[in-house]
């Protein structure tokens, strides 16, 4: 029998205090069953897909392989945090007009990887991209469009912030 814990976690900006969760409990079974998040996908459950990510601090992690306990106290953003009025932001807009979902499982994953990516590195070039994505599995589109669509919307993010690029 596993040991139960009280973690608290501010998921999206909101903290999710008293939570009782047993010690194997992943963040992303927290995330799904606890706090009824499902944008984050569980894929392989073993870090390798990357369906599951998520922002902690800011940083993208595979919430697979995060402990709940891991996570007490810190900040988690899912893919909800990206449309909280329920309107597209930039990056799922991109996404959209660049093709770069087809099925959408992985999406998600990919969405909250670009966000902590374009966090960290705003200018990214290419090939920077195609190094970030390919740490994410997609059976779908070959990749070509999700790079598309994040080089797009790092573009519009610097026009918008007033460079002319």
């Amino acid at each position: 029998m596993s040991e139960k814990l009280l973690i608290s976690l501010t998921v999206n900006g909101t903290r999710h205090d008293d939570l009782v969760v047993e010690s194997r409990h992943t963040l992303v079974d927290v995330l799904r069953h606890q706090i009824g998040l499902t944008g984050t996908h569980v894929g392989c459950e073993h870090g390798v897909c990357g369906a599951c990510t998520v922002l902690l601090d800011g940083a993208p992690v595979r919430a697979c392989l995060i402990f709940a306990a891991q996570a007490e106290g810190r900040d988690v953003r899912t893919v909800e945090s990206l449309a909280p009025e329920g309107e597209m932001n930039d990056l799922q807009r991109a996404f959209s007009a660049h093709h770069g979902l087809q099925c959408g499982f992985c999406t998600p994953g990919f969405l909250m990887l670009a966000e902590g990516f374009l966090a960290e590195r705003p200018d990214p070039d290419r090939a920077e991209i195609r190094e970030v994505v390919a740490s994410n599995l997609c059976r779908c589109t070959g990749y070509q469009t999700i790079v598309d669509a994040i080089e797009s919307c790092a573009r519009e993010r610097r026009c918008g912030a007033g460079e002319t690029r």
